[in-house]
C-alpha cells in the first residue's frame, strides 16, 4: 500500500542516486517531508491545495521566513517529482501564492585587518609549535583557511576535496558544490600554493588512506565541527573579539573582491551561484563600505570652510 511516507522515502533515494544531492541536502529534505507527513496523515488530503496552503500558514507562524523558505521549497520540489512520476494529477503548488517579504540579512564579513591578523597568528603558531604533533596541526591549518579565503568555497566543499581534486602543477582545485555542480577555481597566490604543498608532503601518507585531501588527527575525514572550533580557537588567539564562521571566509572572500571592482558575473561563477540574484547580497555589503568611505575618508570632511 502506497503511503505519503513511501513516497517519501522514494523521493529521497531519487535525490540521492539520481540527483546525487549532497547529504546535507538530503539530511533538510527528510526533515522538511517528515514534518509534512506529520501534519498531513491522510493520502488523499495531503495533495490537496487546501492542506498545503493551511500548512504554508502553519510554517510562518512557527518559524522565521528563512527556515519557512527552505521548508517550501523542500515540499515544491517533492511535489515536482510527484508530478513527474505522474502520481499528482495536478500539483497545488500551481495555483498557490507562496510569495512572501523575507527580510534581507546582509551576510557577515570579517574585515581585511582581522583576517591579516588570523593568518598571521597561524604562521607564528606553526614557528613556535613545540612538538612535531603541533607543527602538524597548524600546517594543516594554515592550509585549510588560506584554502577557504583564496577561493571562497564553502565549508562542506573544502571537506568534500580528494586528493585529484587539486591540482598543484596548474594551481587549479576542482570544486563538486550544491547540486552535484563542478567548478574550478585557480589559486592565484604563491604563499597558498606553498601552504597546500607543505601540507600534502606532511600529509601524503593519511591522505592516500583516508581517500580526502583533508585529515584529522585520527586519520579520518575532516569535519565541518572541527574547522569551526579551529577557528574559535585561532581568532581568541590573534585576539579578535569578532564571532568568525568558515562561510564569512566565503562571505570576505565575495566582498573583497567586489571592493576591488570585479565584475559579480565573475564573484558569481568562483562561488558557484546558479543565479545572479543570489550573489547581488554582496552588493548590499559594498555599498555600506562605500558610504563608510565617504563618511570618513572623503576630503571634504577634512576641510574647515570659511562662511564669512
Amino acid at each position: 500500500m502506497n503511503t505519503l511516507d513511501n513516497y517519501i522515502s522514494e523521493y529521497i533515494e531519487y535525490c540521492k542516486y539520481r540527483k546525487r544531492l549532497d547529504t546535507k541536502t538530503l539530511k533538510a529534505y527528510k526533515i522538511d517531508l517528515k514534518q509534512y507527513s506529520d501534519y498531513s496523515t491522510d493520502l488523499c488530503d495531503c495533495f490537496c491545495k487546501n492542506t498545503v496552503d493551511n500548512y504554508i500558514t502553519s510554517l510562518h507562524r512557527n518559524y522565521k521566513p528563512k527556515t519557512v523558505k527552505r521548508k517550501i521549497a523542500s515540499l515544491k520540489a517533492f511535489f515536482h517529482y510527484m508530478e513527474y512520476k505522474e502520481i499528482l494529477n495536478e500539483n497545488p503548488f500551481a495555483k498557490l501564492d507562496i510569495r512572501f517579504r523575507e527580510a534581507k540579512l546582509l551576510p557577515k564579513t570579517i574585515s581585511f585587518h582581522s583576517i591579516q591578523a588570523f593568518l598571521s597568528t597561524l604562521y607564528v603558531q606553526k614557528e613556535q609549535a613545540e612538538s612535531e604533533y603541533q607543527q602538524r596541526c597548524c600546517i594543516r591549518d594554515i592550509a585549510v583557511i588560506e584554502l577557504l579565503f583564496a577561493t571562497g568555497m564553502r565549508i562542506s566543499e573544502l571537506c568534500s576535496l580528494k586528493p585529484s581534486d587539486i591540482d598543484l602543477d596548474s594551481s587549479n582545485i576542482l570544486i563538486y558544490g550544491k547540486g552535484a555542480k563542478e567548478r574550478v577555481i585557480q589559486i592565484g597566490n604563491q604563499e597558498v600554493m606553498d601552504a597546500l604543498k607543505m601540507y600534502k608532503e606532511t600529509f601524503l601518507k593519511d591522505m592516500d588512506s583516508c581517500g580526502y585531501f583533508f585529515v584529522n588527527r585520527l586519520k579520518h575525514k575532516l569535519s565541518d565541527q572541527s574547522v569551526r572550533f579551529m577557528i574559535n580557537n585561532y581568532a581568541k588567539l590573534a585576539g579578535i573579539s569578532q564571532h568568525i564562521t568558515p562561510h564569512m571566509f566565503r562571505h570576505s572572500f565575495a566582498t573583497l573582491l567586489l571592493e576591488q571592482d570585479v565584475d559579480i558575473r565573475y564573484i558569481q561563477r568562483m562561488l558557484g551561484h546558479s543565479s545572479i540574484s543570489t550573489t547581488e547580497i554582496y552588493t548590499h555589503v559594498s555599498s555600506s563600505k562605500q558610504k563608510d568611505i565617504l563618511v570618513h575618508k572623503h576630503p571634504r570632511n577634512q576641510m574647515d570652510i570659511n562662511k564669512g
